[in-house]
């Protein structure tokens, strides 16, 4: 095989894409940490070198750490912000088209951490129409940790300190899962210009 580009060598060293862990089916998990995500690093959010970064690092270290099993994906979105640590939702979707056929089947779902009320939002609207319907079919939004456990092993993932940092402040702030009280980091990850054409504006402080 080929060898990595820096590019992907700066994605590994971030650890934004692991496979750790099984869920309650032993299925593998792959663990995306969307604050781990070195957009700058790589050109900015949605720019072609995310895009190339992402699908030769799913080509060569996700699909081989897979091998021929059904698996999951874990995406936590905990601390994403729009040109620092998100790759753009053409990239999202170039990462996953330069799957193999097969390999998209045996993805069976993806799991959603702390989605927040604009992806809800975005990804109710415009979603379907970004992603082919076998994807955004399989997505599954999960508002807290205690959740995922019904469907992850608890003991196999690792859960950066960030995302359980966001889960507390969810828990004693429950009105940001509907916007109706803003994160403390008003204005994190401004989903509609997920490098779209789309606008939600007056959400942008929504968590």
């Amino acid at each position: 095989m080929d060898a990595m580009t820096k590019q992907e060598i700066l994605l590994e060293k971030k650890r934004v894409i692991t496979v750790q862990g099984r869920d309650k089916a032993g299925r593998p998990i792959v663990r995306i940490v969307g604050k781990n995500f070195p957009a700058r690093e790589l050109g900015g959010g949605g720019g072609g070198h995310a895009e190339a970064a992402l699908k030769g690092y799913v080509r060569r270290r996700v699909m081989p750490a897979i091998g021929d099993a059904e698996f999951v994906v874990v995406y936590m979105h905990s601390g994403v912000d729009r040109g620092v640590n998100f790759p753009g939702v053409g990239a999202v979707r170039a990462a996953y088209e330069s799957m193999p056929a097969a390999v998209r089947e045996r993805l069976h779902a993806v799991y959603f951490l702390h989605p927040g009320l604009q992806s809800r939002l975005f990804f109710s609207t415009l979603g379907r129409f970004l992603f082919s319907s076998g994807l955004y079919g399989k997505l599954r939004y999960v508002s807290r940790l205690e959740y995922l456990w019904a469907h992850v092993r608890k003991g196999e993932l690792d859960v950066p300190e960030v995302v359980r940092r966001h889960d507390d402040e969810l828990e004693q702030r429950p009105l940001m899962d509907y916007g109706i009280e803003a994160s403390e980091r008003c204005g994190v990850f401004d989903a509609a210009s997920m490098d779209t054409t789309a606008s939600l504006h007056s959400l942008r402080c929504a968590s």
